[in-house]
């Protein structure tokens, strides 16, 4: 299909000065998006469901740890960038694109509601020569299944009267090297003059756009990068149960295979998969392959070594306890980092909040200390962090290492804790500098 004259105006316009831009969802994904398209000269709107997020942006306070409040105010100061709960604000505008959360349900099928309320927000606001983009997370086939029949509904026609693409967001929280400008862009239209529109866009605020031929080429590009990682960390996490089994350090095996210059990627064990991608992408494509009869055994095998993790930090807390002659219940267990991931305020699917589950369903006194993080919620109980002081220290049973936070001083709480579980290596510096540290360390 050849481009239209309106999907051409469209282009001009998204390349050009000032086009507008509206962007639905302003997290993790959204916001950053929208500050980098107010750099290129672009006017945006950002939409929320939460007045208060909105509130905040407004006000120039960052709700993403990533973006500065002197960087949101710049753009508010511009009057490039407002936010509002309000969807009439797509109407007109040049491009849309959908930045909303996709999480599991309880069953663990892909929960794609809150793509489908924006879209049908969206759709009856829609109008002709206009960009429609979908970046959230999802199974291949959502944004030709979803978005292209409501815009039909509305006598839109996808490639001729409007442009519609996924582009997959590729935001990696607390990364200091990669952002919105310099991760390469993959971008995939229902037409290839759908894919130049949205490449146009892109081109703004990213210096490389990769185009593939659909969207649903797209959307499985974004399921690969992230189950590749998962299958690999689901080996790394199988090696640290063998290991285990074994009486050998994973750590030492890996680094010791890390040297190899050629056919080796190094890949590290943890309490456990975190994060809003990796621990849930691969469920978005084996329940798309289920509707086809077909069995993802690698992706589920993975899925399954990496959710047993919190399962065996439990075992190596309650054997370093038992060495000590004490028992999970009743233990004063202390622990560091709550966060999926170190130096992020996030705790999306973290691992600790499992972990902290199963101490509690075993009778443990549970504290923790994150930097980042005051409270959280566990079954129903919120948990209040404590201060890291030497009495704190001094008081845990067990200190245990969730999240490798570099503002922690390792020295100090391998040197006062009376015994120290260690799930991410962190401690290592201080195993290999102070005699007789191994004796109270434990890892994974």
């Amino acid at each position: 299909m050849s481009e239209s004259t309106a999907l051409q105006a469209l282009r001009d316009r998204l390349a050009g000065d000032g086009p507008t831009v509206a962007v639905i969802g302003l997290g993790y994904v959204g916001l950053p998006l929208a500050l980098e398209l107010t750099r290129s000269g672009a006017h945006v709107v950002g939409i929320d469901v939460s007045a208060a997020r909105c509130e905040v942006v407004n006000a120039g306070h960052s709700p993403v740890g990533d973006i500065s409040d002197a960087e949101l105010g710049e753009a508010l100061a511009a009057g490039l960038l407002r936010a509002t709960t309000d969807y009439d604000a797509v109407i007109g505008t040049d491009a849309v694109v959908i930045c909303v959360p996709t999480p599991l349900r309880k069953s663990k099928d892909p929960d794609i509601s809150y793509i489908v309320a924006s879209a049908t927000a969206l759709a009856s606001r829609a109008r002709a020569g206009q960009l429609v983009v979908l970046e959230s997370t999802t199974y291949p086939g959502t944004t030709e299944e979803i978005l292209v029949p409501m815009l039909q509904e509305q006598g839109l026609e996808p490639g001729v009267d409007v442009a519609v693409a996924f582009s997959p967001e590729r935001i990696d929280p607390g990364n200091p090297t990669f952002g919105v400008r310099n991760t390469p862009k993959v971008v995939g239209g229902v037409t290839p003059g759908c894919t130049a529109a949205a490449a146009a866009l892109y081109g703004r605020c990213c210096d490389h756009i990769v185009p593939v031929s659909s969207p649903a080429a797209a959307e499985m590009a974004k399921l690969l990068e992230n189950i590749f990682r998962s299958v690999n960390i689901g080996l790394a996490n199988e090696f640290a149960l063998i290991c285990h089994r074994l009486e050998l350090d994973v750590w030492e095996v890996i680094d010791a295979a890390a040297t190899k210059p050629f056919g080796f990627m190094p890949f590290r064990p943890g309490p456990g998969l975190g994060g809003h991608c990796i621990p849930i992408d691969p469920h978005y494509l084996a329940w798309k392959l289920r509707s086809r009869n077909f069995t993802a055994r690698f992706v589920e095998l993975a899925d399954a070594i990496n959710s047993r993790m919190p399962e065996h930090v439990l075992t190596v807390v309650s054997d370093a306890l038992n060495d000590r002659a004490k028992a999970v219940r009743g233990s004063r267990v202390l622990m560091l980092g709550v966060t999926y991931k170190p130096d992020v305020a996030d705790v999306r699917e973290s691992p600790a909040l499992a972990v902290i589950d199963l101490l509690l369903g075993k009778g443990a006194e549970v504290t923790f200390h994150d930097p980042y993080v005051s409270s959280v919620r566990v079954a129903g109980r919120e948990l209040q962090g404590v201060e890291l002081g030497d009495e704190t220290l001094d008081d845990a049973d067990c200190v245990l290492i969730t999240t490798d936070h570099a503002d922690y001083d390792y020295g100090r709480i391998v040197g006062r804790a009376a015994l120290v579980v260690d799930t991410r290596n962190a401690t290592a510096e201080v195993l290999r500098a102070v005699p007789g540290a191994r004796e109270k360390v434990y890892r994974i």
